[in-house]
């Protein structure tokens, strides 16, 4: 265990009150389950949860001081205790992206819990200049973090996701009855009735030999009203073309009146705006940061992709159904967001040719296969994307954004939470280079330049 956790945090953890903490130790601990707290002192809605989420903690490790303050007496970095009992084998760690030392500490020093040190944040590139985080942007990075606050949990042993939205777990299950709040099937967490705009009532056995929609959207949300206008064309495309296929909207929205009037739009099915519990579970299982999302299932309930929104958007004819992931994608407007989502390979190509760009992809897809199937056999998601850019003006907002030259063929890495780029401007783009090239980077071989 602690040889993961070392990896994955670094070797020193501090408490509240600023001690030093051994990550190792936390193995010799017992700790089981942990959580990953991603967040930020200037944040209202951070400042609220730490304390919630410190009256959860006490409860589920049965401390006697769980509060504001108790970091700076006894606590993670203690000495022998009694041995925990197994539902409370839980330690969380916060993960910040302040970029003042002083606020960071003010924040810390109210938490029960460890936090990965400042300096960890800030170790500077020879020569660069460059703020460099060697852990904490790799976590965010890993786990797709896209807002904050954000709470995951982890298996301490083998470092699998085990819930994606801790934030609904402590509103939920305040008293960590159902710890350690590992994934259900779908089946058994869609189970119940689901409805119709018509009043009319379906049993979710229904569902079974169907790929399903799981869209998670609200009324209020303007993409989610323009992305609900194509999914009703997409959704009878595929049903008239004989799919089965079946979507199930779960509602974020803000009253049952405007859940009904949404839902009137739509002629798939939904969860009853009244059984929050399972909307509540539904957002938990797919770890749902953000509105809309689309998230496709394939018959056995396994997940297909996460991006279904983007899929929608880019196949209008749903000739590509049910969207299998492509391991390279061609840059367009609909799918730039998910620069944002972590590092990503972008090959940018000269020529508006179809052609052009296709054998760019031809040329970069046995490598992006590779360091896929790499990390599914992991169950991990990949830690990075891959796309091919052509000449359109997405392609040119992106250049000048990130202050790329024009030169083309130019292979690029991107880090747009990290404000990095790394940049290989070669006469010719060969497997071999480009294999080095991602090779080089996930090894952390290579020098970034800033965006």
């Amino acid at each position: 265990m602690s040889g993961f956790l070392e990896e994955l945090l670094g070797e020193k953890l501090v408490t509240g009150g600023g001690e030093e903490v051994d990550v190792h130790s936390l193995g010799a601990r017992g700790i089981s389950l942990l959580g990953l707290y991603f967040g930020c002192s200037l944040s209202a809605p951070c400042a609220q949860l730490s304390a919630s989420l410190a009256a959860f903690y006490g409860r589920l490790r049965g401390d006697a001081a769980a509060g504001p303050g108790a970091g700076a007496g006894p606590g993670p970095g203690a000495g022998a205790a009694a041995e925990p009992e197994p539902r409370r084998r839980l330690e969380i760690v916060f993960v910040s992206s302040d970029q003042d030392q002083r606020q960071w500490q003010d924040f810390v020093r109210d938490m029960p819990w460890l936090a990965l040190p400042y300096k960890e944040k800030h170790r500077k590139v020879s020569g660069a200049g460059l703020v460099a985080p060697p852990a904490w942007l790799k976590l965010w990075n890993k786990y797709r973090i896209s807002n904050i606050p954000s709470l995951i949990f982890l298996d301490a042993t083998t470092g699998k996701v085990v819930c994606r939205n801790g934030l609904l777990v402590i509103r939920d299950d305040p008293e960590g009855l159902e710890f350690p709040w590992g994934p259900k099937p779908f089946r058994e967490v869609i189970a119940g009735p689901l409805l119709r705009n018509n009043g009319q009532s379906l049993e979710s056995s229904s569902l079974e030999g169907s790929h399903v929609g799981v869209y998670f959207s609200a009324h209020w949300c303007p993409p989610c009203r323009s992305l609900t206008r194509v999914l009703v064309e997409s959704y009878r495309k595929i049903k008239e073309a004989g799919q089965k296929f079946e979507i199930i909207f779960v509602s974020a929205d803000r009253s049952e009146d405007s859940f009904k009037q949404y839902f009137s739009e739509m002629p798939w099915l939904a969860v009853p705006y009244t059984d929050e519990a399972r909307r509540s579970r539904l957002n938990r299982l797919y770890g749902i940061q953000g509105i809309p999302t689309l998230i496709v299932l394939d018959p056995q309930g396994e997940v297909i992709t996460r991006q279904g929104r983007v899929e929608v958007l880019n196949d209008e004819d749903c000739r590509e159904f049910p969207w299998h992931p492509k391991p390279v994608l061609e840059l367009s407007d609909s799918n730039a967001v998910q620069l944002n989502e972590g590092p990503c390979l972008v090959l940018f190509v000269d020529s508006e040719d179809d052609g052009e760009s296709e054998a760019a992809k031809q040329l970069i897809q046995p490598i992006a296969e590779k360091i896929i199937a790499k990390y599914k056999a992991k169950e991990e998601e990949a830690p990075l994307l891959f796309f091919v850019a052509g000449e359109d003006d997405m392609t040119d907002s992106l250049r000048d954004y990130t202050n790329l030259p024009e030169a083309a063929p130019l292979l690029t890495i991107l880090d747009m939470s990290a404000r990095a780029k790394y940049v290989m401007d070669v006469e010719e783009i060969t497997p071999a280079i480009v294999e080095a090239f991602v090779n080089d980077f996930l090894a952390e071989k290579l020098k970034p330049e800033p965006i």
